[in-house]
């Protein structure tokens, strides 16, 4: 008869298998989950810093310092074509790195996707423009660009498993709060780059064309250091140990695929989060100097708005540790949809102060609260063997669509129409009515485990 009183082994091993949620953890511990929390942190700040960097100067030179014959309009939209560039090979990036996590491990490539993208970052500061090198300058660019897009596409993935697997162990009941950390990345960027850059435009005009941006892209090797010596520190995924001896017979891609729509539906949800992200940020640089503000300006409108995001981001995905994912996405999306025409009222009215609200307010906190339980509710979309690849590519897809167009269609439509808000509004809302009505048909995942190895179940339990 199997009786624990009879057996002396087990007995000291009961608080590893039944914890209570309060006691420490032995394996992963918290001082682990911690590190694992700061690591995902730091890679996420890292892409947010190189790609709203890129966004921000692309939107103040980059037009005459690589696409210098162009009509200004037109310098503009191709260097904001540059900047969908790289989320166009975000997918790709989802689905080479995605493979390889799942079938490797997390933490390698963890590593591999920060070392690709810090030097990228670090490589377009030392790029000779157009004046020096001709068209190879646009077209270095570009590749620079793709091959950043590629290391993001897999950066985020395996970043945001590691820490909600290792919290699953550690604090199941709160995975959305420790995927925080991760997203926290976004707004920090922000806040970084947008510091960074206010500090060199200080510069005279003639400065911060000829040496002046580069400096932002350059400091991206401080970062790319910190995070790697965090990263070198973290333990691989505890979920991932347990399915690594028996992976699925088919590569990851094809076992996704075959049910594709929970992708499908995964990207939909962050479309309005990445809509409204990229056009409150980098197009909204550019489109309210057009308006009269300074760069000044408009960079610490864009830096209060991320430091609103610090306190709102972790404060809805906790939330949604309690109510559930669906409901805080949901009203994000409403809220943003809400706001979309007054924030631009806001901005057009020419006012700094009324700028700061409007970016507060869209961004800040709207955005943020659609944003922030976004980490958790796509990994607990996918099961252990297949969660990398279709959580990247749910969440690479909605970066591509939302934040990786929302600019080029924007400024697209303010060339063709004369100028006016009107169209950046509509494309807000239209961002946020598909994350609405695609939460509107998924089920409720804050409450399902993560660690049953089968992908079948949870890929086929996503929609209602």
């Amino acid at each position: 008869m199997h009786n624990f009183t009879d057996q002396p082994r087990p007995v000291p091993r009961e608080p590893t298998v039944q914890p209570s949620p309060s006691s420490p953890q032995p394996s992963p511990d918290s001082r682990q989950l911690r590190r694992v929390a700061v690591s995902g942190l730091l890679g996420t700040t890292v892409e947010f810093y190189d790609f709203l960097v890129y966004g921000t100067v692309a939107a103040l030179v980059f037009g005459e310092l690589f696409f210098p014959r162009a009509d200004p309009a037109v310098g503009t939209i191709a260097a904001f074509g540059t900047f969908a560039a790289g989320y166009l090979a975000r997918p790709l990036g989802g689905i080479v790195f995605g493979h390889f996590g799942d079938r490797l491990g997390r933490k390698s490539m963890m590593l591999l996707t920060m070392v690709l993208m810090g030097s990228g970052s670090f490589l377009i500061g030392l790029l000779p423009t157009y004046d020096t090198i001709g068209v190879w300058a646009p077209v270095l660019l570009v590749a620079l660009r793709v091959v950043q897009g590629i290391a993001i596409g897999g950066e985020w993935g395996g970043a945001m498993l590691m820490v909600v697997e290792h919290a699953e162990h550690a604090r199941g009941s709160r995975r959305g709060l420790w995927s925080s950390f991760t997203q926290l990345g976004a707004p920090l960027g922000s806040v970084l780059s947008a510091g960074v850059v206010t500090l060199v435009a200080t510069l005279p005009d003639e400065q911060f064309r000829s040496w002046g941006w580069r400096v932002p892209f350059l400091l991206s090797i401080v970062l790319l250091g910190v995070g790697l010596f965090v990263r070198l520190k973290v333990a691989e995924s505890p979920l991932f140990a347990q399915v690594k001896r028996d992976p699925v017979a088919r590569p990851p891609i094809v076992e996704v695929l075959r049910r594709p729509k929970p992708v499908l539906l995964a990207a939909c949800v962050g479309i309005g989060a990445f809509t409204a992200q990229s056009l409150l940020t980098s197009f909204m640089i550019s489109y309210a100097v057009d308006e009269g503000y300074t760069r000044p300006q408009v960079l610490t409108a864009v830096t209060v708005a991320s430091c609103v995001a610090l306190v709102v981001l972790p404060a809805a995905s906790a939330l949604s540790d309690r109510v559930g994912r669906r409901p805080v996405v949901l009203a994000g999306a409403v809220a943003s949809a809400a706001l979309a025409f007054p924030v631009l009222a806001l901005v057009d009215s020419g006012s700094p102060g009324l700028l700061i609200l409007a970016l507060a307010l869209g961004h800040g906190i709207a955005q943020s609260t659609m944003y922030g339980p976004l980490g958790a509710l796509l990994t607990e979309m996918f099961g252990t063997r297949v969660r990398y690849t279709g959580a990247s590519l749910g969440y690479q897809g909605a970066t591509l669509i939302g934040a990786g167009f929302s600019p080029l269609i924007a400024g697209s439509l303010l060339a063709s129409f004369g100028g006016g808000s009107t169209p950046v509004s509509l494309l807000l809302c239209a961002g946020a009515a598909v994350t609405a009505v695609t939460v509107w048909r998924l089920r409720e995942t804050h409450t399902d485990a993560l660690d049953s190895p089968a992908a079948a179940p949870a890929l086929e339990g996503t929609p209602r």
